[in-house]
């Protein structure tokens, strides 16, 4: 019965941060008005805003003016209640269970806001930094000393990548989101595996680059967006983080 509860929350979540993925970087509210077509302006039916079912209903097409809907909807409204029962897996139906899913939630709308405008909203990330500094203080594996300096160390690594690129070249070589973002994920998972999720972020973002230079004909000019690297990445560490690590680490005890 748990599990399919969180499934349902998680698929009405899913949606809200469809809401902030897409109004957030435009200054819209997040409240009102109620949700609509982009082309026509018609306001969506409730039960044509059934999470993922209306996608498939409707064919990935607005009722009335047959504007194509975007598969990342449905793709975000699966992904959230996936993320849920992964987090409840791990962690059991516990303050640190529910803790986790607001944590996963701001990846989640960090990954794609990043994918589609490049931008790390401070709305996003600021306040989850407030939060997971404030949770550090209750947590028995994580204190606040801690948190503090997984926030300093997952930021500092990526502010001397820019400082360094911007001395080299004049320019940008990655945002000061990157850096926000690395705050929110230092503090709440510690330096260990903030350096962690850097690391998976940097090289799944290296894979999927060499990709795109070899086979898309992009140069060397094109810029990824890093958040939507670190965000499964930091998924990744929250919840297997431990694992993988322990399993890298006794390599070397044997």
């Amino acid at each position: 019965m748990e599990k399919i509860i969180i499934v349902l929350f998680g698929l009405v979540w899913g949606s809200f941060l469809n809401v902030v993925i897409y109004r957030l970087p435009r200054g819209q509210s997040l409240m009102w008005p109620p949700s609509s077509c982009p082309q026509c302006r018609t306001r969506i039916k409730p039960y044509d805003n059934i999470p993922v079912l209306s996608y498939f209903l409707l064919r990935g097409k607005c009722r009335f003016c047959g504007l194509r809907i975007s598969p990342v909807y449905p793709l975000v409204e699966a992904v959230t209640p996936l993320c849920f029962l992964l987090l409840h897996g791990r962690f059991a139906l516990s303050f640190h269970f529910f803790a986790s899913c607001l944590f996963a939630s701001a990846l989640i709308a960090l990954c794609f806001i990043d994918f589609y405008h490049q931008i790390l909203p401070d709305e996003i990330t600021l306040p989850g930094l407030a939060l997971a500094l404030v949770y550090s203080g209750f947590r028995p594996d994580l204190g606040l000393r801690q948190a503090l300096v997984g926030a300093v160390a997952g930021a500092a690594f990526l502010l001397v990548i820019y400082g360094a690129y911007w001395l080299l070249r004049k320019k940008e070589g990655l945002g000061l989101g990157d850096v926000t973002m690395m705050l929110l994920v230092g503090a709440y998972l510690g330096w260990v595996k903030a350096f962690f999720t850097l690391l998976l972020g940097s090289f799944v973002g290296a894979l999927v680059g060499v990709f795109l230079l070899s086979f898309r004909k992009k140069d060397l000019q094109f810029s990824l967006p890093f958040g939507t690297f670190l965000a499964p990445a930091a998924f990744v560490a929250l919840v297997w983080g431990d694992r993988i690590i322990s399993a890298y680490l006794s390599l070397y005890k044997r």
